[in-house]
């Protein structure tokens, strides 16, 4: 049974995501002369990442229903799994930031860049902290086994792993796709 305090953590985390996304909304058009998301984005590599990313959550389902029926070497393979896909996903990621700031379009450049920086930047915080959160877990059943202490920390690194992929295809959809 996963607690009340964790799921009042995801919506936090959720509103969080939310008041990104209404002030990237607001300032997506306040680019100061400089270049809108359309000229910036290069759709085939975010769709890279979004394959890579929604990939993971595949692998991450995978390894809870490992986790479920006590399968620890299948949970591991899976686990890594995601962790790799996390981990190619957060690459591409960090070479999207860094080609902006070396073309001159970082955060400081406009109000649309800054919000931009800020609602993707703060996705691959969660990202990071979430393939952090899993080594500990795979460290955990390594050392504890899959005890139903485990299984309940791992479902809810699961569910916070699937909460960043929803909030993801939102980033997808309205940052990159609708970009103008």
């Amino acid at each position: 049974m996963i607690g009340y305090g964790f799921w009042l953590f995801l919506l936090s985390d959720i509103i969080l995501f939310a008041v990104l996304f209404a002030a990237y909304a607001v300032l997506s058009g306040a680019t100061n002369g400089g270049p809108p998301g359309v000229a910036l984005f290069d759709k085939t590599h975010v769709f890279i990442e979004t394959a890579c990313l929604l990939a993971s959550s595949v692998s991450c389902g995978f390894a809870s229903l490992s986790v479920q029926r006590s399968d620890k070497f299948s949970a591991y393979a899976w686990m890594i799994a995601t962790l790799l896909l996390g981990l190619v996903f957060l690459y591409l990621e960090s070479t999207e930031f860094a080609h902006l700031l070396s073309a001159g379009s970082g955060p400081s450049r406009s109000a649309f860049l800054s919000a931009f920086f800020t609602l993707v930047g703060t996705h691959g915080l969660h990202v990071t902290i979430g393939l952090v959160w899993l080594v500990v877990m795979m460290a955990q059943i390594a050392t504890l086994g899959l005890h139903a202490m485990v299984k309940t920390r791992f479902f809810c690194f699961a569910l916070f792993w699937h909460a960043l992929d929803i909030v993801w295809i939102g980033v997808f959809t309205i940052v990159y796709l609708g970009a103008r």
